[in-house]
This record gives structure tokens, C-alpha cells and sequence, in this order.
């Protein structure tokens, strides 16, 4: 079952120096922030809360980008700049659903590359 992987460690590893405890610390970092992500993503868009669901979609691209979701962290920034003019609003739900999907399977990559680290 090889699917194409969302997550490249290329720009982790330039980082942390390929350190293989430093790059476990970042991922579990990630993992710790995940929750805040999602449940924050999914409770702003439906309170309508689009000035946070911005800022929660610019601090979570950050983290994804750490792990070379980049076309992930596109998206996050136009969801981010959409929501400060508020265009657009009805394709909000459309890129909080692919960040929902895209980070489950970034956590499942991860959890595999954590256990061989």
C-alpha cells in the first residue's frame, strides 16, 4: 500500500543537523500542537470566528512546512489571507477539511519515521 507521502524530514534534518533525538523532539512537538490545530480550525469556522481561524491557519502552517507539506502551507496562507479581507468565505470549510486529511496522514508518516529514528 504505497501511497505518495505528504511529509519530507529533508528540511527537519537540515535543521537539527540530522540529530536523530532533536529531530524526535520536533516531531512530537508537532504532534502536541496537532490537537490545538484541529479542534481550533474546525471550532473558528463553525463560531465563524474568521480573524482566528486566520491566525490558527498562519501558526499551523508553519509547523507543516517544518515537515515539507508545503503545498499544505499554500494553502493554510491563502486560507490566511482570504479570512483578513473575509473573500471568499464559502470555500473556508474546503481547506479546513484538507488540512484535516492531509495531517492525518502527515501524523501516520510521522509516527512510522519516529519509530525509526
Amino acid at each position: 500500500m504505497s501511497q505518495n507521502r505528504l511529509t519530507n524530514l529533508s528540511y527537519l534534518n537540515e535543521i537539527t543537523g540530522g540529530e536523530p533525538e532533536i529531530m524526535k523532539e520536533f516531531i512530537q512537538m508537532f504532534f502536541d500542537q496537532l490537537p490545538e490545530f484541529k479542534d481550533g480550525l474546525t471550532n473558528h469556522l463553525a463560531t465563524k470566528n474568521y480573524e482566528e481561524l486566520g491566525k490558527l491557519a498562519h501558526k499551523a502552517k508553519s509547523s507543516v512546512m517544518t515537515f515539507g507539506m508545503n503545498e499544505l502551507g499554500y494553502r493554510l496562507k491563502e486560507l490566511q489571507l482570504k479570512t483578513q479581507k473575509l473573500e471568499d468565505i464559502e470555500s473556508y470549510p474546503v481547506y479546513v477539511d484538507e488540512f484535516m486529511n492531509e495531517v492525518t496522514q502527515a501524523e501516520n508518516e510521522l509516527t512510522e519515521d519516529l519509530n525509526k529514528l
